[in-house]
């Protein structure tokens, strides 16, 4: 599978990026499903949303006292979530959370977190949601639970014009930069380095270059210093747009499959959350939100609890 296998994620961000300057210098330290966030409108006005007393009357009595859902969110992968030039976290992900507490009755408290310690905190009951482009997996599924909200793949971007002529069906012994902890950097251990030992090529370097962040990702390749990023294919479209054309998308994008929102398992907030987004689809709002991003080729019509397929 592609996507995050602790998650997928990149640079910090759109018309209100942090630090894109580096970037754009250069310096600094299945089904194509996902859609390009080169339309994303930062500015646009989404429209209010309500609470339902059906779905706020499924929130654990706890939460629903606290007032709030405690969200996590690794903000390095714009579009989906991201700090802006006033270092607030925001993107798609942040608008759908905001949303989903609104449904519950609730506040979202988004926080910054590093992606690998995402899972860790819910179960430590540090967060009560984490939305932080988490592809559905059965492993994540065996420990949390997973409410799908958005379609996306995996994707392989090179410098403008491809001067190494890479093949991104064949990246034997090629330097490819990955988010530490997602699927794209699980890809590459699993199932890429393997195949290009059978067929007798080098491996990738070090089953890539892996950053914490996804930012240093986008940075690496643009830099010269990697050859390849690896990444989901809405964070591949955002950076194509954020670094001026330096970049270039090679090939389609593959192994799509659904987000999930990260919840405790076995909590009673999991109902409440896929009924919130499945509200919040056929009141439109959902389709508001991804279109102000840029994303909405990854729209799903159904939320589902639990539903990955591998």
């Amino acid at each position: 599978m592609t996507a995050r296998t602790q998650r997928t994620r990149l640079l910090a961000a759109g018309v209100a990026a942090v630090s894109i300057s580096l970037v754009l210098t250069g310096c600094g330290s299945g089904k194509s499903s996902s859609g390009s966030a080169a339309g994303a409108n930062p500015s646009a006005s989404v429209a209010a949303v309500t609470a339902d007393p059906a779905l706020a009357g499924l929130v654990p009595a706890d939460v629903k006292a606290s007032g709030k859902l405690v969200v996590a969110a690794d903000a390095s992968y714009a579009p989906n979530e991201f700090k802006d030039e006033k270092g607030k976290v925001v993107g798609m992900d942040v608008d759908l959370a905001d949303a989903i507490a609104k449904k519950l009755g609730l506040t979202a408290d988004v926080q910054n977190a590093d992606f690998t310690s995402i899972i860790p905190g819910i179960s430590a009951k540090k967060y009560q949601l984490g939305m932080s482009s988490f592809t559905d997996t059965k492993e994540r599924e065996a420990t949390v639970d997973m409410v799908t909200y958005f379609q996306a793949g995996s994707a392989v971007a090179v410098k403008k014009g491809n001067p190494d002529k890479i093949d991104p069906k064949d990246l034997c012994g090629k330097k490819v930069a990955v988010q530490t902890g997602t699927t794209q950097a699980d890809e590459i251990k699993d199932t890429r380095n393997p195949d290009c030992a059978k067929a007798g090529k080098p491996t990738i370097p070090n089953d890539g270059d892996k950053f914490t962040l996804q930012t240093d990702v986008t940075q690496a390749l643009v830099a010269g210093r990697d050859q390849v990023m690896m990444a989901d294919s809405p964070v591949v479209d955002y950076a194509l747009k954020q670094t001026n054309g330096q970049l270039e998308k090679l090939g389609d994008t593959y192994d799509s499959a659904p987000y999930g929102v990260i919840v405790d398992k076995g909590s009673p907030l999991t109902k409440a959350v896929q009924g919130a987004i499945q509200s919040l689809i056929a009141d439109g709002t959902y389709k508001q939100i991804l279109e102000k991003w840029g994303v909405q080729a990854g729209a799903i019509d159904k939320s589902e609890i639990n539903a990955a397929k591998s």
